[in-house]
C-alpha cells in the first residue's frame, strides 16, 4: 500500500457507501491512520531515529505533528523536545501552522500552548518544549523521552544541536526521535542516515494526493529532472556537484559561532532590475582584527521592487555599521545608484562592472575559503546552496536561475579582502 486508505477508498468508487455508515465524522477527520500515506506513519519495529527525507509538500510537518500528538495523548509521562531552525519557526510551523500540533488536534484534546514559556501541555500530563538550532546549549540539562526536529539541514549548528539533543534523550524505556527535513547533503544528515538504529523514509511531493493536481503538475513541469527538483520535490539526498568551487565539507569547516572585533564591514549587492525577476543578493561580510573574513548576514530579498531592495540594503548597512556598499552596475548602473541614494543618501556606494562571468569572478574568492581565510558566522542555507552550485570553469547547478546571493558574497569579499583588482573582469565605476 503506497497511498492512504482514504485515497484508496476514493478510487474504489465505494466512498459514498462507506461514508454513509460513518457514525462519528469528527473522529474520522482526526483519524490520521485513515488519511496518512504509509510513509507518514511511524515505522514498525524497534528504532531510535526515524529520519524522514522528503520533498516539499510531502506532508512532513503533518506527520511530525501527528506523531507528537499520538505520543502525548497516550503517555502522560512523555517529555518531548520540539526543535526547529529558530524558535520563531517552531512556533510558526510546528506548533501554530496549518499542519502544526494545535491545528491537527481535536478541540477536546488540544494542548495548552504557553508561548512565553515555549511549552505545550496535554490533559494526559505530557509536555513538549521548544528549542532551536540557533542555540544548541539551550538543550543542555534537559531530559526528554521523545524529540521532533524539523528541517535539520537549516539548523545553524546542526552537529552541536543534535549532540545536545541526543545526550538528553534518555527518559523512558525506549527514547525516540523523528527528524523531518528536505534533504541537503550536510555531513550530519549523511551520518545519521547511516547510523545503526535509524530508519530512513523518503517521499516525493507527487506522493501527497491531497495537494492540488495543477500545483503538482506546474512544479513538476518546471523542475522535474533538475538537480533542484530532485532535492526539493523528490527528496533526494544529492552529493556535492562534481567540480564545484565550494563543497559542503569546506563550508562546514569554515563555520564559527562568534565573530571577533572587526575592522571593516562591506555589503555586497547583486541588484534585481525588475519586480518578480531574480532575487536581489545582499550579503554582509566583515574583516576581523584577526585578518579573516566573516560572513555575518544574508539579507537577500526576492520579488522586491528596486525601492524595496534598496531599503533592504540600507537596513542591512545600518545593522552592521557598514563602511561600504559594493553593487554590481551591469543592469542599469544609474538606476542602482539612484535607488540606493534614495533609500539612504549617506550610504557609501561603490559601483562595479563585471566583464566576465560569475564563476570566473568567484574563483579567487573560493581560493580564500580553500586557504582558510573566510568564516561563516552561523548557517546561511540558501547562500551556501548557491555557492555549492558554482562549477569551476563556468556553469551553475544550484537552485534558481542565477546565483544572486553567491554573487553578492563574491562582490563583498572581493572588495573586503582582494580589492577589485583581485577579481577577474571587475572594473570600478
Amino acid at each position: 500500500m503506497t497511498t492512504s486508505p482514504a485515497a484508496q477508498l476514493a478510487r474504489s468508487g465505494e466512498a459514498a457507501a462507506m461514508l454513509g455508515r460513518v457514525r462519528d465524522w469528527r473522529a474520522l477527520l482526526h483519524d490520521w491512520r485513515f488519511w496518512a500515506n504509509p510513509a507518514q506513519l511511524p515505522p514498525p519495529g524497534e528504532w531510535r531515529l526515524w529520519l524522514m527525507l522528503a520533498g516539499r509538500g510531502f506532508g512532513k510537518t503533518r506527520a511530525g505533528a501527528e506523531w507528537v500528538r499520538s505520543i502525548a495523548e497516550r503517555d502522560g509521562r512523555a517529555r518531548i523536545a520540539l526543535v526547529g531552525a529558530t524558535v520563531a519557526e517552531v512556533r510558526r510551523v510546528m506548533v501554530e501552522g496549518e499542519s502544526g500540533i494545535l491545528s491537527i488536534s481535536p478541540a477536546a484534546g488540544r494542548p495548552r500552548w504557553e508561548p512565553s514559556l515555549g511549552r505545550l501541555s496535554w490533559r494526559s500530563g505530557a509536555q513538549a518544549f521548544v528549542y532551536s538550532g540557533e542555540n544548541p546549549d539551550g538543550l543542555r540539562g534537559g531530559q526528554h523521552s521523545h524529540a521532533w526536529g524539523d528541517e535539520i539541514a537549516k539548523w545553524a549548528w546542526p552537529q552541536a544541536t543534535w549532540d545536545n539533543l541526543a545526550m538528553g534523550l534518555r527518559l523512558g524505556a525506549a527514547p525516540q526521535a523523528l527528524l523531518t527535513t528536505t534533504p541537503r547533503p550536510i555531513a550530519l544528515l549523511k551520518r545519521l542516515r547511516d547510523t545503526a538504529g535509524t530508519v530512513t523514509v523518503t517521499g516525493r511531493m507527487a506522493d501527497n494526493t491531497l495537494l492540488p493536481p495543477a500545483f503538482v503538475a506546474a512544479m513538476m513541469g518546471d523542475y522535474a529532472g533538475t538537480r533542484l527538483g530532485r532535492q526539493e520535490l523528490d527528496g533526494e539526498l544529492i552529493d556535492d556537484v562534481p567540480g564545484a568551487l565550494w563543497t559542503r565539507d569546506r563550508i562546514d569547516a569554515a563555520r564559527c559561532r562568534t565573530v571577533p572585533p572587526t575592522a571593516r564591514v562591506v555589503i555586497g549587492v547583486d541588484p534585481s532590475a525588475s519586480i518578480g525577476g531574480d532575487a536581489c543578493g545582499i550579503v554582509a561580510v566583515a574583516l576581523g582584527e584577526d585578518g579573516l573574513g566573516y560572513v555575518v548576514e544574508d539579507a537577500s530579498i526576492a520579488g522586491a521592487s528596486p525601492e524595496q531592495w534598496a531599503r533592504a540594503v540600507a537596513d542591512c548597512a545600518h545593522r552592521h555599521a557598514a563602511d561600504r556598499v559594493v553593487a554590481e552596475a551591469n543592469n542599469g548602473g544609474a538606476m542602482v545608484r539612484c535607488v540606493l541614494i534614495a533609500a539612504d543618501a549617506a550610504l557609501p556606494i561603490t559601483l562595479v562592472h563585471a566583464s566576465r562571468g560569475k564563476t570566473a569572478r568567484a574563483e579567487p574568492v573560493a581560493a580564500l575559503y580553500e586557504a582558510g581565510r573566510v568564516r561563516h558566522a552561523g548557517a546561511f542555507p540558501a547562500l551556501e546552496d548557491e555557492l555549492c552550485g558554482l562549477i569551476a570553469g563556468g556553469g551553475y547547478a544550484g537552485p534558481g536561475r542565477s546565483p544572486d546571493r553567491a554573487d553578492a558574497l563574491v562582490w563583498a569579499l572581493t572588495a573586503l579582502m582582494l580589492g577589485t583588482r583581485g577579481a577577474a573582469g571587475v572594473q570600478r565605476l
